[in-house]
């Protein structure tokens, strides 16, 4: 296409060519396209030119044309429904928005609308303020902010509430996170226990950090809408529950008349754990999504006391079975000093496979033992209970310590039989009889036990020849049995191999060995057995280096002698035992 082919054509802007007359054929005289003549074309004179108020009338925002003085000149019907005051053919300063004056924010407040207003010069110095209404769009804004907001808070109530697993640290931090997100004060009242209630309180005057209390009330003390609150209820009239606590002083800082409060239950297993109390001032009441939010703290709340007294409970229980598994202190009996020490494998069960023990018998003799399961923890702990009972009982038939440990015996076969479990033990059980000089006669059985060490008056150790075979694996085992006699101020010591295998040394894997222990005991004679047992543990542990070790158990007896006390006291120990030592010893 050439330019002669659109020569005198409308260019679709409405300025429109003179027609001419004769118009030159597009094609060449060929005969392949003859000249053909347009008609001519004229602008339609008749029709009205388009009313631009119909345009703005169905835009988004609404116009305000002023002149050159600021004499409203046109208001659309948009702006007429957002801007009644603005009137044609007055002056726009003259109907007080504020937000049409120079420099004034881009967005404000109107007739409680939130408008936005911009300003766009005309010529002849004119000007046109666009107004829309954005109330609906900045309040799923606000709507969608308050929401993210409420997931962040209950996102760190989550994180903070996931590690307290002690009830009082878990109240602590519930009231403390409440504050001041959800209250100026926060009460969290718990359920009652033995008759008594446990309450924890936070509350924050201006930007100070939220301080935290506790107290314990009477269970009959509690008002109405907590005790409600505790069985589940959700009080809603509380205004006069605000009064009430203000007046006995739970909510500090604040004034029954100028306050708001809710009380949510905290959700348990079976019952609430405990009540949420949240006041604040009355400047800003508690409204759907505020009780909504409540609700879901409380949720979370719940759940964390819920695990932390649960923990609670388990603790209690295993610290009660712990401490009827420990091994007993001896008995006290005349004529003997008794010594101990313990330390289990696994230090934070405070139980383990070693036991030791004494009964006194009615004819002013005691019963003695110390002894070995097979297998650490709880399950050793376990059996060692169960060993120690029957102990308890048989002594009372018999006190002849080889029949004792056969009796012994028969009871751990039948019981470990019963269970399949498959254990065994190793022990020395003895009586010892006080002397008229003070001295002490021993009579010992082994059952597949260490040999017992005698610390004579001279300072020399003596091994106690004592055999036997282990105790709960065959119906009649082998029973060793001897008598020794301890002067006035000797000692006799029962150990567990925890003592004489435990590793360590130079290289960290040598055994400390009998020998070792035999050298550490010598020249110990006036040592008491408390102490006597100490030192044994403390040179096991120093050639351990707090590495890992078996068991340890150390019982010492002592004939006291006449006048001799049995309080604890001082005495010189010798050097000890040198830790680099070789083997050769």
């Amino acid at each position: 296409m050439t330019a002669s082919d659109v020569r005198d054509w409308d260019p679709g802007d409405g300025a429109l060519p003179t027609p001419s007359t004769a118009r030159p054929s597009a094609r060449s005289a060929d005969g392949h396209r003859p000249a053909v003549a347009l008609p001519p074309l004229s602008p339609d004179r008749g029709q009205a030119a388009s009313d631009w108020f119909e345009v703005v009338e169905h835009f988004r925002e609404g116009l305000v044309v002023c002149d050159a003085d600021g004499v409203v000149r046109h208001v659309s019907p948009v702006a007429e429904r957002l801007l009644p005051e603005v009137t044609p053919g007055e002056l726009l300063s003259a109907a007080g928005v504020p937000g049409l004056r120079e420099n004034a924010p881009g967005d404000f407040t109107h007739r409680g609308r939130r408008l936005t207003a911009r300003q766009v010069p005309l010529s002849g110095a004119r000007c046109c303020w666009y107004v829309e209404d954005v109330t609906d769009s900045v309040s799923r804004a606000d709507a969608l902010l308050a929401e993210r907001a409420r997931s962040a808070f209950l996102a760190v109530v989550g994180d903070k509430l996931g590690n307290p697993l002690h009830p009082d640290r878990a109240a602590a931090a519930i009231v403390r996170l409440a504050v001041p997100t959800l209250a100026a004060v926060a009460v969290l009242v718990l359920a009652p226990r033995a008759g008594r209630t446990r309450w924890w309180r936070a509350s924050r005057t201006d930007d100070e950090t939220p301080t935290v209390g506790s107290g314990v009330l009477a269970g009959g003390d509690l008002p109405a809408a907590i005790a409600d609150g505790l069985t589940g209820a959700e009080p809603h009239a509380v205004d006069w529950l605000v009064e009430q606590a203000v007046d006995a002083g739970w909510l500090p800082g604040l004034v029954g008349a100028e306050s708001a409060a809710r009380v949510v239950p905290l959700p348990g297993r079976d019952a609430p754990v405990g009540v949420l109390l949240v006041a604040r001032r009355a400047t800003r009441w508690y409204d759907e999504d505020d009780v909504e939010l409540i609700r879901a703290f409380a949720a979370r709340a719940g759940a964390a006391l819920t695990t932390a007294l649960l923990y609670r409970d388990q603790a209690e229980v295993a610290d009660t079975l712990q401490a009827s598994l420990l091994p007993v202190e001896p008995v006290e009996a005349a004529g003997v000093q008794w010594g101990t020490a313990y330390r289990p494998a696994q230090a934070g069960l405070r139980i383990g496979g070693d036991f030791y023990g004494s009964h006194r018998l009615a004819d002013g003799a005691s019963v003695f033992f110390l002894g070995d399961v097979s297998g650490k923890g709880v399950e050793a702990a376990v059996f060692t209970g169960q060993l120690r009972q029957c102990l308890q009982a048989l002594h009372r038939l018999e006190s002849h310590p080889a029949r004792l440990l056969r009796l012994l015996n028969d009871a751990l076969l039948e019981t470990t039989q019963a269970h399949g479990q498959g254990r065994f033990a190793t022990i020395v059980l003895g009586v010892a009889r006080p002397e008229r000089d003070g001295g002490l006669t021993l009579t010992m059985a082994g059952g597949g036990h260490l040999p017992p060490l005698v610390l004579r008056a001279s300072g020399e150790v003596e091994v106690v020849p004592l055999r036997g075979m282990l105790i709960g694996v065959v119906p009649d085992p082998r029973v060793g049995e001897v008598t020794v006699r301890l002067a006035p101020g000797e000692t006799c010591l029962l150990y567990s191999d925890g003592v004489t295998e435990a590793r360590g040394g130079r290289r960290g894997d040598e055994q400390f060995g009998p020998e070792r222990l035999v050298t550490a005991l010598t020249g110990c004679q006036r040592m008491p057995a408390p102490a006597l047992a100490e030192r044994v543990e403390q040179i096991t542990c120093d050639w351990l280096a707090q590495g890992d070790h078996d068991d340890i158990a150390v019982l010492a007896l002592r004939a006291s002698g006449p006048g001799v006390r049995g309080a604890r006291h001082l005495h010189s120990v010798p050097a000890g035992v040198d830790q680099t030592e070789g083997t050769d010893a």
